[in-house]
């Protein structure tokens, strides 16, 4: 059976529709795509919580949140914004969203924009199948700015609520999909989280059918809407795997008036099991929250990010960072060198082994710095990250059959450096430093041998322990690259390119090895190396 949110009456007159036709542009949208927003806030929501909350069509007013502290609920939907929204919100303010947030409720944000084109709710706004994913976008933007109207801090997870559809009409999921998609996808470059309601039967159903599917951006959190009275967000139709851990909601039972306090509410159920994603780690260049790869479009003679969104590289939005860049030989993330908040950047001039320090901006890159000479004597090098953890990024580097770790100092520079492995180093092709693989506080790195075998070997502060093969077949790649947490499952990443085309492809970690690649970027054999 497939239950609706709840919705009174179309919105008031005057309130604009999000679709194409309009020409909406927000602040929002006018913005460059990648540019960073503040630090994470503490107060996103509906942050950590697991237990029982309801939704009301109009957010109740602060005397009737106060009296129904008396009830079991700690968390409440409340529909922010959206051209479908139909009740008015009066008490919907900044400054009640505070006063909610500090008496210790958490919020579901829920937004009620174009529905499916073959929707079978009586919402007058559609999704145009034709420019779904303009839509999407031009959705997310509004929602964002609807968001922080009210004091919704970034990293929040804004819900998209999509009504039951017929599952019988092709071109109207698919367009469902392209919106959906794009919709999350502009989220994320915002420094916002998706969320996505709708019917087991349909829209649930189709989420669950396309999760795995490539180049779709699927919503972060799932809230479902199953009427059966049983509070629990596990469900035999939706794969354990799937949006876990703590990321779903259900609606187990529709509206009903309730009483708590001496106040009467009429309300929806839901039962949350949530908490905040695992942050990227590393290689977050645009501070949105999702890591980017660098790659020099030699092309442009450019070093280029491609942001990411935790699904792909938006390889359109791509942003050229300086000229200059094909005299070098090396490109290496370095992490936040100089403590200043950005990602930075290591290059090595191919003429003369110069060592440029290039600090990152958010925006770009600021001006270059000589790090070291004379490195053209080194054959393979990777930046593992502070892998001594004494709070500076550092080097790691091949020389002859020899591995060496150079250390980060204060000033920038690097400590005469310190031989971690001995013979047999002249075997390994390419290394790629992969952040805390294993989880076990100390950085890791993995090393492709010339035979195409993949190993990790697990950090030690001073060393490595064994290492543990983790693949094979690895010679038709190139360009190895530690992404952080690319998709923020809690488990650091690896990506490579193909030799033969440069199609890039994301390795899932799982702490102990690599699941099955999928592809994030699409193929190109002038941009290398990457980073």
């Amino acid at each position: 059976m497939d239950q609706p949110r709840r919705f009174r009456s179309h919105p008031p007159a005057g309130r604009v529709a999000i679709a194409a036709a309009t020409g909406l542009v927000s602040a929002i949208a006018l913005a460059a795509p990648w540019a960073p927003p503040a630090a994470a806030d503490p107060g996103a929501q509906p942050g950590t919580y697991t237990g029982p909350g309801f939704d009301a069509c109009t957010a109740p007013s602060s005397a009737t949140m106060q009296a129904w502290l008396e009830s079991p609920y700690r968390a409440l939907g409340i529909y922010f914004g959206g051209n479908n929204r139909a009740c008015t919100q009066p008490n919907l303010t900044a400054e009640w969203v505070t006063e909610q947030q500090a008496a210790g409720w958490h919020l579901m944000p829920i937004y009620l924009g174009p529905q499916a084109s073959c929707t079978t709710s009586n919402k007058r706004y559609r999704i145009d199948d034709t420019q779904a994913a303009v839509q999407g976008r031009a959705a997310a933007d509004d929602a964002v700015v609807q968001a922080q109207a009210i004091g919704l801090a970034r990293e929040s997870v804004l819900i998209y609520d999509m009504e039951a559809y017929a599952t019988g009409n092709a071109t109207c999921r698919a367009g469902v999909y392209a919106f959906l998609s794009a919709w999350t996808a502009r989220l994320h470059d915002h420094g916002y989280l998706s969320g996505f309601y709708s019917s087991m039967s349909s829209g649930v159903a189709d989420q669950v059918a396309n999760y795995t599917a490539a180049g779709y951006v699927r919503p972060d959190y799932l809230d479902f809407a199953r009427w059966d009275n049983v509070a629990t967000v596990t469900d035999s139709a939706i794969p354990a795997a799937y949006w876990s851990p703590h990321r779903r909601i259900k609606q187990y039972r529709g509206g009903h008036d309730e009483t708590w306090g001496g106040v009467t509410v009429n309300v929806d159920n839901d039962y949350l099991d949530v908490a905040p994603l695992p942050s990227a780690r590393f290689a977050d260049f645009t501070g949105n929250g999702w890591s980017d790869v660098l790659g020099v479009a030699r092309s442009l003679d450019a070093l280029v990010v491609y942001p990411g969104n935790g699904t792909v590289l938006q390889m359109s939005a791509s942003q050229p960072m300086g000229t200059g860049w094909t005299a070098m030989n090396a490109v290496l993330r370095i992490g936040d060198r100089n403590g200043d908040g950005h990602e930075d950047v290591l290059a090595r001039q191919a003429s003369n082994g110069d060592l440029w320090f290039h600090p990152g901006t958010g925006s770009g890159l600021g001006d270059r710095t000589r790090a070291g000479a004379g490195w053209n004597t080194v054959r393979e090098m990777t930046a593992p990250g502070d892998f001594n953890r004494d709070g500076y990024p550092d080097l790691i580097a091949v020389q002859g059959a020899n591995l060496y770790l150079y250390r980060s100092t204060a000033d920038g520079q690097f400590t005469p450096r310190v031989q971690i492995g001995t013979g047999g180093w002249d075997a390994m092709s390419e290394l790629a430093g992969v952040g805390d693989f294993d989880r076990d506080g100390y950085t890791d790195m993995v090393a492709r041998s010339t035979n195409g075998n993949l190993y990790l070997y697990p950090g030690r502060g001073n060393g490595f322990a064994a290492r543990k093969q983790v693949g094979t077949g690895w010679g038709a790649m190139r360009d190895l690259v530690g992404v952080g947490d690319f998709n923020r499952d809690g488990y650091t990443d690896l990506a490579a390119a193909t030799t033969s085309s440069g199609v890039i492809y994301l390795y899932p970690g799982t702490g102990t090895g690599l699941r099955a690649r999928v592809q994030i970027g699409a193929g190109s054999t002038s941009r290398t190396p990457l980073a």
